[in-house]
């Protein structure tokens, strides 16, 4: 009886260590930071309000893991996250029409930044990474009246994907 028993509970713990996981399974940032610094980030494409947006959307992502203040300032901080967005890339990615006469019915965008967070007073980053880079596409339909709405509802969409990449490479272990 002991047999089976000792028997029965090793089988559990064998099956119930395997399976996989996607998602990170503990934050591994220094437990003694509890308020963290996200400065705009400096725009090198020249993009209008591409930094303040990809800005709140790292602050937002950063304050759904609900174990941090966060601050659009350096000042009073534990730590800082400090990015500069490197490229702002839009391209055709599908075409429509005949080879003399085609139209672009899909685009790519790509964002690069480079991203530094950092303990403060500490000289080595917790995290850094020089070419952190995200990709969407959008479709476009026949009229190009709708090519800004789609080209921004694209931008939000890779600013929220951006965020959540980065916060989840800055902050959890894989």
């Amino acid at each position: 009886m002991r047999a089976r028993a000792a028997l029965a509970a090793s089988l559990a713990l064998l099956l119930g260590g395997c399976g996989y996981a996607l998602e990170g399974r503990g934050i591994t940032s220094d437990p003694s930071i509890k308020r963290i610094g996200v400065p705009l980030f400096v725009d090198r494409t020249g993009r209008v309000d591409l930094d303040a947006r990809v800005t709140e959307a790292v602050i937002n992502e950063l304050l759904k893991k609900g174990r941090f203040t966060v601050v659009k300032e350096k000042a009073g901080v534990d730590a800082v996250v400090e990015g500069q967005i490197e490229m702002f890339d839009s391209v055709p990615v599908n075409f429509s029409g005949d080879a003399g006469r085609s139209q672009a019915t899909r685009y790519a965008i790509t964002l690069v930044a480079s991203v530094t967070y950092r303990k403060v007073g500490q000289r080595e980053p917790l995290w850094e990474n020089d070419a952190f880079s995200v990709r969407d596409e959008y479709d476009m339909d026949e009229t190009a009246s709708s090519y800004f709405d789609r080209e921004e509802q694209s931008i939000e969409r890779l600013s929220e994907t951006f965020a959540k990449s980065l916060v989840s490479a800055m902050l959890e272990a894989f």
